[in-house]
């Protein structure tokens, strides 16, 4: 997957990722990845559904990737939640 094809989700209201996940197909992209972290990880599951129900049509979740990164902080190290939604053109 490119890096230009990859939304990364945040603290923003959901309808900014929609946007830039509609965006992406529009622009001919055949494959989108979500990727979120921690919190934002129901507002990247937000986000497809949202971008699948409502905006896309032939768009399908191609896949779903959960995993857990360790992260360094000031007080040592922790472990974050991720998960990454691929969107992708159904053919």
């Amino acid at each position: 997957m490119q890096k230009e094809n990859t939304v990364f989700v945040g603290n923003k209201p959901v309808m900014n990722y929609v946007l830039a996940v509609v965006t992406q197909f529009n622009n001919g992209a055949s494959e989108v990845a979500i990727k979120a972290r921690g919190k934002a990880i129901s507002r990247a599951v937000d986000t497809a559904e949202i971008a699948l129900n409502r905006f896309l049509d032939n768009v399908v979740k191609k896949q779903i990737v959960t995993s857990t990164e360790v992260i360094e902080t000031d007080s040592g190290k922790t472990n974050v939640s991720s998960i990454e939604i691929v969107l992708a053109q159904n053919k």
